[in-house]
């Protein structure tokens, strides 16, 4: 055990050392150093939305300033937020939740925090698709929880399906996450498989939390969400909690603007955690949050329009490189390219030695796949300009014609 190590042994809750710092802040921050040294780098493993936030949204957040908009407000979000999250998913994927059955929180992690707190106790089971995002495994293990890893296959895109949830379940199963779109994977699962895992999920008693926060950069012609294809069953609705995002959506990530809808009781439970941490998200991004959710919608058409001609930018041109697989993503911005074809070469033996390797040697930033429990991958977002994926893919190519 290193010094470190023991240290954190003794002197830490066993909580907060049964996690681990977010692989994908460690490539910011690694990033972060080679920038203030000077280095000029190519950042394909962005999370997030390389568009500005709309003016309409800007301007909100403006007038909230100038209207002294900058008390407290209710730990759940002022009623008009929670009523345009209402109206907002029932316009867009036919639900039907009440302004009880929803609360705003400090970015959609927060509010996915709030729902396996509350959830997941010690000793239980939550079922994780592989690849998965990097928090889902820590926020559970956080609450005590144990993951049950559910192993997707690049062959089928990624994608899961209830066969797979139901060889998972056991008596122990507390909660299913799902993540459609996915981060790392971009897997969009379909609506009828979708409303196989909650029907599964509802027939074991188990708790579905569908991680949202990308529903809106789906590229299949339909956007849907859990909410609302198990709307009409009223006892399957009651073991569903979705989290969402304006984020993603709105290009609004460093607002921190999440939310949670629900069956109340599990909704006012994560009101009560809440109270005792951050109470309520910041009043002025509230107040743009309500005109992001109620105005004109086409700026997010706009920017799904434009993901989609980046998206198949950069998967052309990785395609194009002898030795690199990749699945064409239905969903979110990230590609996640089968790079296992080179281990062996150049002292490069995981996913994460090349990562390091491209950053170091050729400029450019990826994320390793383990940080999302593969070993043969990395990821790779085209959340930004036609301009940087084309200089990119020039310093790939090159790197991987050296090895």
């Amino acid at each position: 055990m290193s010094v470190a190590e023991n240290v954190a042994a003794k002197v830490f809750s066993d909580r907060v050392n049964r996690i681990e710092v977010s692989a994908t802040l460690a490539v910011v921050n690694e990033a972060e150093k080679l920038r203030a040294k000077g280095v000029d780098l190519v950042d394909f493993g962005a999370g997030e939305p390389h568009f500005s936030t709309p003016e309409h949204i800007k301007q909100a957040a403006i007038a909230a300033i100038n209207r002294n908009f900058t008390k407290y407000t209710p730990v759940a979000g002022i009623p008009e937020l929670r009523e345009a999250i209402c109206a907002r998913h029932a316009h867009d994927f036919g639900s039907n939740y009440r302004c009880e059955e929803a609360m705003a929180s400090t970015g959609g992690k927060q509010a996915l925090f709030n729902a396996v707190q509350a959830l997941v106790d010690h000793g239980d089971e939550v079922i994780v698709p592989v690849p998965y995002w990097v928090s889902f495994k820590d926020i559970i293990r956080y609450a005590g929880g144990e993951p049950v890893y559910v192993e997707t296959s690049e062959e089928n895109g990624f994608v899961l399906t209830a066969e797979m949830v139901e060889r998972a379940i056991t008596p122990r199963t507390k909660a299913i996450i799902l993540n459609s779109p996915c981060n790392p994977s971009g897997a969009v699962t379909s609506p009828d498989e979708l409303g196989e895992i909650v029907s599964v999920a509802h027939r074991h008693g188990t708790y579905v939390i569908s991680d949202e926060c990308y529903v809106y950069l789906n590229y299949t012609g339909e956007v849907f969400s859990v909410g609302g294809i198990a709307g009409k069953d009223a006892e399957a609705r009651d073991h569903i909690v979705i989290i969402g995002s304006l984020s993603k959506t709105y290009a609004m990530t460093g607002w921190r603007l999440g939310y949670a809808l629900g069956p109340a009781p599990i909704i006012s439970a994560m009101q009560k955690l809440q109270s005792q941490s951050t109470s309520n998200a910041n009043s002025i991004t509230q107040a743009a949050a309500v005109v992001a959710l109620t105005a004109d919608q086409s700026c997010v058409q706009e920017m799904r329009a434009q993901y989609i001609g980046l998206r198949e930018r950069l998967l052309a041109g990785l395609r194009s490189i002898d030795g690199i697989e990749c699945v064409r993503p239905d969903g979110a911005f990230y590609l996640y390219p089968k790079v296992s074809a080179y281990f062996g070469r150049g002292g490069i033996h995981s996913p994460a030695e090349m990562s390091k390797r491209l950053l170091h040697d050729a400029g450019v930033v990826s994320v390793p796949g383990e940080a999302f429990g593969t070993q043969q991958n990395i990821r790779m977002s085209y959340a930004t300009s036609a301009g940087e994926i084309d200089r990119g893919l020039e310093r790939i190519r090159a790197f991987f014609a050296k090895l």
